[in-house]
């Protein structure tokens, strides 16, 4: 080994590195560069935050969102270990803050230790998702509504919630631009305003899903960009005649609906508690939704007739005992009322 491989060819002290010694590498070595200025670009609206060209959710505050940026603006040497940074900030402005890190490591076996100012510029723009709610755009529509009459209170609310909980899991899932602009219940269903197709053809699925009924598809050509032809698409969901829990009349008995079929519905006989299938065509009316059905009270029991305390009247009504239904005297049933009748439902 020769006396140059030995020693320092700088400051001539003994190095077993085979070239500079440990302090002159640090000294020749800058271990970190600290940039003097960094910037957040936050949606003013929902708080997204804009990184290069792309928006994404945050749920972060200023004084959360302040420190890592800071930390961002530091840049390690590859040979550094353990590195820290402790970062205290104060705000300037509105828009400016000043923070101030020490930073810590250790470069090439030798604890390290060093401080910078970095400059904090808070800058304020609407996201894309934002800025396409505020401008009314929107690529379709789901229109609910119902086969020959009107969706009840209750199937307006479950495809509501049927679309917020899709809404939620696309964004989740980092769909920013599947959004819902708008719902608007009308006369006869409800119109679900929606920012993208995906979203569209998924709520139309999950409400059919839920509900029952099927769902068409109607584009519209609205114009080109970049080349591309756009549409927009009109997603038409149609619940069925008949909704679950529908009290039918069909061959002058009552029926509680279970589900709808093509041209069949699957229904129990209310008064002996069988399960049966109905032809659409055979269903004479509906007489009411065991949903709504109130408490009434069984004032005595003979045979096949229970003596029902009418909820309105207060009067003792006659009605016929289902024969799957063990009723005492002073118990409580669910009932409903078809014009004079009152039914027993489950």
């Amino acid at each position: 080994m020769s006396i140059r491989d030995t020693f320092c060819p700088k400051c001539g002290k003994p190095t077993d590195t085979g070239g500079f010694c440990r302090e002159c590498q640090i000294g020749n070595t800058p271990w970190y560069t600290c940039d003097s200025r960094v910037m957040s670009t936050q949606c003013p609206s929902c708080g997204a935050i804009k990184q290069v060209n792309t928006w994404s959710d945050n749920e972060l505050n200023r004084e959360e969102l302040g420190p890592a940026l800071a930390r961002s603006a530091v840049h390690f040497h590859p040979e550094v270990r353990k590195p820290s940074i402790d970062v205290r900030i104060e705000d300037l402005t509105v828009n400016r803050s000043r923070a101030f890190l020490t930073i810590r490591g250790t470069f090439f076996k030798a604890p390290v230790e060093a401080a910078c100012t970095v400059e904090i510029v808070w800058n304020k723009e609407q996201c894309d998702r934002c800025n396409r709610i505020s401008g009314s755009y929107y690529e379709g529509i789901v229109q609910v509504r119902a086969e020959g009459r009107t969706p009840s209170t209750f199937e307006i609310q479950v495809a509501s919630s049927v679309a917020q909980n899709i809404e939620d899991n696309l964004q989740a899932g980092g769909e920013r631009l599947s959004f819902i602009s708008d719902m608007n219940e009308i006369h006869d269903g409800i119109d679900i305003i929606i920012g993208s197709q995906h979203i569209g053809l998924m709520i139309a699925q999950g409400i059919v899903a839920q509900l029952g009924g099927r769902y068409t598809t109607h584009p519209k050509l609205v114009g080109e960009k970049n080349g591309r032809q756009l549409y927009r698409i009109t997603y038409s969901v149609r619940l069925p005649r008949f909704q679950k829990h529908d009290i039918i009349v069909a061959r002058k008995r009552y029926y509680e609906v279970d589900r709808v079929e093509a041209h069949y519905v699957r229904v129990t006989d209310l008064m002996d508690g069988t399960a049966k299938s109905i032809r659409d065509d055979d269903v004479e009316r509906i007489a009411g939704n065991s949903r709504n059905a109130v408490p009434a009270l069984a004032a005595f029991v003979d045979g096949s007739m229970v003596g029902i305390i009418d909820p309105v009247t207060s009067k003792s009504m006659d009605v016929a005992k289902p024969k799957w239904m063990e009723i005492r005297a002073g118990d409580h049933v669910s009932v409903i009322r078809d014009n004079e009748n009152l039914i027993i439902v489950r």
